[in-house]
């Protein structure tokens, strides 16, 4: 039988479409046959019609001429009236003729036109040429007479007259042409929708025939799908599709899912059948015969043989507990090793073995009237944990089928759970009759422990009493719990505010810092200009009071210093900046700082440094001359006759203490100090470390002081990771010995410790030396700025002063002046910026950083930005010196830094630097 062609939806679609298509194709041509043939009756009637009537004109203009030329000739007897007559006499023959041959398919109409012609010839034999001849000959006479009859009129409103009647005739028949036009292109209109409903009425049809064989198909397979969803599981329906197209691939594809479905359904029902048949056996042979038989009644096997693994001598062996369909016993081999026949290669290898081509000598399966061969032989271990524990072997008189050999695969995946779990509970059994001997024993056994226990009933009750009492003591123990928790949180409570009033204390500290520089600045530039006189105006006493002045503004800058940087180390936001240190040059510092100190005391200063003290150790060199400096302050302070003594040393190893060890360092030092002053009594080695204190109050009233020296040298020792020590004897002296460790791998992790960068009011930086000794009651002598004396930089330059202080401003204007610069001064940034808009170009700025209205930063980044002066120098001026003020300055566009109140050495010498340059 041949095979049916395939016909497909989208071949069907397309043949509908070309269908289609070849229609429009064919009214197309149609239509345009029918416009054609309209368009070429449009142009003739518009190429006839309209020649017509032109020559008509034409003709007709010519007579006209004619009349007009003779009748001029006659008047004027001008010869030029001719020309027009005789150029129309010789040219509407030419016209008429080729009118007369345009109407060649209409004879009435050239019948006419020879009517016309006969009349114009007889007015030009009547009335043309004899009028002209006459003129020609002056006969004027018969002139008079001609046109007192005027016969040529006559021809003339005939000749009108035949051409009105000609004219009309043509329109008559032009508008014939046009009427039948119209008609044609209303039948060509109406042909044009009946051609167009005839394609639409063919694609409905081409449509509905493939949408039927389409949807009809679709409706077969889905009324076939419902027949099978209705059949509640019966799946034996298949879909018959009649189409060879994508439809009937869609039926066999839904056929064959059915078969999946109902093999795969017939698989679950088998294996839950096969599990379900496992309840309730409590024994391996009862689960082995069982399971024989409902496998060989689920795939038609005749002959079975099930194997389980036990353990002996030789190693693992499968031994027979159960067989199907066997002679008397003798269905296969009772054992089996592992490795042993195809049994124990399947338990080997753990794989199923499938076997067809069975030998003949292989064992016959017996039935009533005979023995028969088998022809498939499946063998197939059962695993446990990976691990084999049974061999189950199939014979078949037919090949099983890969559907009926994944039911057993798929029975076998859980059954191995099923046989150990009966050989457990065969193992359960077994140790459950042991225990029931070994319990009558035990009952005997009870017997004695029962007098124990009425013992041990008598101590538990006491037990219990000591519970009760260690019961009422925990809830004791929890009272108080619950009290430290509430003391606790008031702890925290009363920290916070603690931390709060630290924070305050550090703000109003900052503010009241600028409040109190900003005048000391203003006192300290005047009075040491004063103590300069410099014009020689003021006596030796008023020289002697500007000293005065100076220093004590400078005693006053010191203790602002103090108590900053008391304030700094209580808080724990005191900066510690750790680099290289040279000991080899503290000797020199400390002799050239207070040699002149021990000159006017007229006390002896020695200075011993051990030879193995390294040169190098890491530390804050900063806080490290700050102590040694307090220290030898205090101590030159309360000698009046001997010697001071600084003793630097290292500590040896066998010095070193415990904790001293416990720090990552290179080595330790110490450096002691110690005088022949007045002493400390012993109970006060405590109290003079701590702020504000000193020995007694005879202390204070004959040598002065704050007490803060002492108290931020042992702050800062903490700090560098070392310690203060005192050992002292009133009347004999003091040793004050300063024990610190080189922190090159970092700072000790102290309690106390805190390495917060928040902002803080900074003590000065840039001071001198002396101005960092708190308790010195001679300060060294300011050094009188100086000036090369080839040249004075600062003479002509123009300087512009930003300070809202008028107080700074006249101490800076009185002294820059005296150095012959041109001073301007403006209050704030905005009076700055338009300052320089609106003047001559400065040579340098000092700038004050608090200002109202516009600060010294935007001040300072305007006329870096807006007024592009990246080259000018500014020096920012500050009395509130802030942490990071410094870096905060130069990025916003300050070229220099300094900190009021204001050092005029300082000051002379940063401006000579950029000024200079």
């Amino acid at each position: 039988m041949e095979k049916k062609m395939r016909f497909g939806i989208k071949s069907k679609i397309i043949i509908g479409y070309l269908i289609v298509i070849v229609c429009l194709f064919i009214a197309f041509i149609v239509l345009n046959s029918q416009i054609s043939s309209l368009q070429k009756e449009r142009n003739f009637i518009i190429d006839h019609d309209i020649e017509v009537h032109d020559l008509t004109n034409r003709i007709e203009k010519h007579l006209l001429d004619m009349e007009t030329g003779q009748r001029g000739y006659i008047i004027t007897g001008e010869a030029s009236y001719l020309e027009p007559y005789n150029s129309a006499a010789s040219s509407w023959e030419k016209d008429y003729n080729a009118l007369y041959q345009l109407l060649n398919n209409n004879p009435n109409q050239q019948e006419k036109l020879e009517k016309i012609k006969g009349s114009i010839q007889d007015w030009i034999e009547a009335a043309g040429e004899p009028t002209i001849a006459l003129k020609k000959e002056n006969n004027t006479k018969e002139l008079q007479q001609f046109f007192e009859k005027d016969p040529g009129r006559q021809y003339m409103d005939d000749i009108r007259s035949q051409f009105t009647s000609f004219r009309n005739v043509e329109k008559k028949s032009t508008e014939t042409r046009a009427t039948e036009l119209d008609e044609k292109n209303q039948k060509i209109k109406i042909g044009l929708y009946g051609l167009l409903l005839f394609v639409t009425l063919i694609s409905l049809a081409i449509a509905i025939v493939l949408s039927n064989s389409i949807v009809n198909t679709i409706k077969e397979v889905t009324q076939t799908i419902k027949r099978i969803t209705a059949s509640k599981g019966e799946l034996k329906g298949r879909i018959k599709v009649r189409s060879n197209d994508e439809i009937k691939d869609l039926g066999i594809a839904t056929n064959t899912l059915l078969e999946n479905i109902e093999e795969r359904n017939w698989l679950q029902t088998n294996i839950a059948h096969a599990v379900t048949m496992y309840q309730g056996i409590a024994s391996v042979d009862k689960l082995a015969e069982k399971f024989l038989f409902t496998v060989s009644e689920m795939t038609g096997a005749s002959f079975g043989a099930f194997y389980v693994r036990e353990e002996n001598d030789k190693g693992d062996l499968f031994v027979k507990q159960a067989a199907f369909a066997d002679r008397k016993g003798d269905a296969g081999r009772e054992s089996f090793l592992i490795g042993e026949g195809l049994i124990g290669q399947a338990a080997l290898e753990k794989r199923t073995l499938v076997i067809n081509d069975v030998p003949d000598t292989y064992q016959l399966i017996a039935s009533g009237l005979g023995d028969v061969k088998p022809k498939s032989i499946f063998i197939v271990p059962v695993l446990f944990e990976d691990e084999v524990i049974a061999v189950i072997e199939l014979a078949s008189l037919h090949e099983l089928t890969v559907l009926e050999q994944e039911l057993i695969s798929q029975v076998i995946e859980t059954f191995g759970l099923t046989i150990n779990g009966v050989i457990r509970r065969m193992e359960i059994a077994r140790l459950l009759k042991e225990s029931q001997a070994m319990t009558e024993e035990l009952q005997a056994q009870s017997e004695e422990l029962q007098t124990q226990s009425e013992e041990l009933q008598m101590q538990s009750e006491e037990l219990r009493m000591i519970n009760e009492q260690l019961e009422e003591r925990t809830k004791d123990a929890e009272e108080k719990s619950f009290e430290l928790e509430a003391a606790k949180e008031d702890l925290e409570e009363k920290a916070h505010q603690l931390e709060l009033n630290s924070q305050y204390k550090s703000e109003f500290l900052a503010n009241m810092s600028h409040e109190l520089r900003t005048p000391l600045n203003s006192i300290l530039i005047l009075s040491e200009m004063l103590e300069e006189n410099a014009a020689k105006t003021l006596s030796e006493d008023e020289e002697e009071y500007a000293r005065i002045i100076h220093s004590s503004g400078k005693d006053l800058l010191a203790l602002i210093n103090d108590i900053l940087d008391l304030s700094k180390v209580e808080s724990g936001k005191l900066d510690v900046l750790l680099a290289e240190m040279n000991m080899s040059e503290l000797p020199d510092q400390i002799e050239r700082n207070f040699s002149h100190v021990a000159e006017q005391k007229k006390v002896q200063l020695k200075i011993n440094k051990a030879q193995d003290v390294p040169n190098i150790i890491h530390t804050d060199e900063k806080r490290f001359q700050q102590i040694v400096k307090n220290l030898l302050s205090n101590a030159f302070k309360f000698t009046e006759s001997g010697s001071v003594t600084v003793s630097i040393q290292r500590v040896a190893d066998h010095r070193l203490t415990t904790a001293m060890r416990t720090v990552d360092t290179d080595c330790w030092l110490e450096i002691a100090v110690a005088d022949t002053g007045i002493g400390i009594p012993k109970e006060k080695h405590q109290l003079i470390f701590e702020a504000f204190q000193q020995a007694d109050g005879a202390t204070v009233r004959k040598y002065g002081g704050t007490g803060l020296g002492l108290s931020i040298c042992s702050e800062f020792a903490k700090l560098l990771g070392g310690w203060i020590s005192l050992s002292s004897e009133v009347g004999k002296g003091s040793t004050f010995t300063l024990y610190l460790p080189s922190l090159s791998n970092g700072l000790v992790d102290y309690e106390k410790v805190n390495f917060a960068y928040e902002e803080v009011a900074v003590s000065i930086e840039e001071a001198e030396p002396e101005a960092e000794i708190t308790e010195i009651d001679h300060p060294v002598q300011p050094v009188e700025p100086s000036l090369p004396d080839d040249e004075n930089v600062f003479q002509d330059k123009r300087v512009l002063i930003v300070d809202d202080d008028q107080r700074n401003i006249f101490a800076l204007k009185t002294a820059l002046a005296k150095q012959g610069m041109t001073i301007m001064t403006a209050h704030n940034g905005i009076e700055c910026l338009e300052m320089m808009k609106n003047s001559e170009p400065f040579d340098l700025i000092l700038m004050d950083i608090m200002m109202p209205q516009m600060d010294g930063y935007e001040a300072m980044q305007k006329i870096r930005g807006e007024l592009k002066l990246v080259d000018l120098p500014i020096i920012a001026l500050t009395a509130k010196a802030m942490k990071n003020d410094r870096e905060k300055c130069l990025e916003a566009g300050a070229s220099d830094y300094i900190s009021k109140p204001l050092d005029l050495n300082q000051l002379f010498s940063v401006m000579r630097v950029w000024l200079v340059n």
